[in-house]
């Protein structure tokens, strides 16, 4: 029986590359994302992958019930969360930061996933089945410097993977986090706000992970036996030891 998986950010990085991974396992996917001709440019990269788009800000409660609320009979029925969407604004000390970088933050990585977990959920409670992966961050726990806010977001999620795993128990679904390191997508970019000289610093010097790294783990913690949950991953460039500690060239 083909399964199928929800994948939130599905636009760049991560997320793209999740799909595709989950596409080559088998799974039918809902794809959802801001960036709609994105989305088509994935679907149509995936071939003959049954997809189905949503294109909504997971930020946007009453969006995300509403998308969830229009899928097609043969997509309601989720088997496999991924809890990607989310974001890192600015890198300030706290007494210089943007309360609209907090806002975006702790709205799209705190909330947002919550939104979408709560619109997600009914269609794994009512079958006592599924699986839901969140997209945690080694931010999460360890906290550099002028990371302040968006430490503290990832470190909710920590909190919540926990706290949704004891939850969900009596309904036999797995939820796990998976805690990347430096990996090279479009994430500086966003921090940094545009400023693309500034993110290709970033990953100068050593080598860091690629979205498909992090997919395949994905792939491989979801397609474990149904007694299995692989519960938390930190996973890291070969260069890195800790969050603000790299081996550069």
């Amino acid at each position: 029986m083909t399964k199928t998986a929800f994948i939130t950010g599905a636009s760049s990085g991560i997320g793209w590359a999740t799909a595709v991974a989950l596409g080559q396992a088998g799974f039918r996917l809902v794809l959802t994302g801001r960036r709609r001709d994105r989305l088509e440019e994935l679907a149509r990269e995936l071939g003959n992958v049954p997809t189905h788009l949503l294109t909504f800000d997971v930020r946007n409660r009453q969006a995300v019930e509403e998308a969830v609320q229009s899928l097609p009979a043969e997509f309601q029925d989720i088997d496999v969360l991924i809890n990607n969407a989310g974001n890192a604004h600015g890198l300030a000390p706290i007494q210089d930061g943007d309360p609209q970088d907090w806002d975006d933050m702790m709205d799209g990585n705190v909330k947002g996933l919550l939104y979408v977990s709560k619109a997600v959920l009914p269609s794994m409670t009512r079958r006592n089945v599924g699986h839901i992966i969140n997209i945690g961050s080694i931010a999460g726990h360890e906290t550099y410097a002028n990371g302040n806010v968006y430490c503290a977001s990832k470190a909710a999620v920590a909190a919540l993977t926990k706290g949704m795993r004891l939850d969900l128990l009596p309904h036999n679904i797995r939820v796990a986090e998976v805690n990347p390191g430096a990996v090279e997508t479009e994430f500086s970019q966003v921090r940094f706000k545009g400023d693309n000289a500034r993110a290709a610093t970033v990953y100068q010097g050593f080598e860091p992970l690629k979205a498909t790294d992090v997919a395949e783990l994905i792939q491989f913690m979801v397609t474990r036996p149904a007694h299995v949950n692989i519960a938390e991953v930190l996973i890291l460039p070969a260069a890195q030891a800790a969050a603000t500690v790299i081996k550069k060239a």
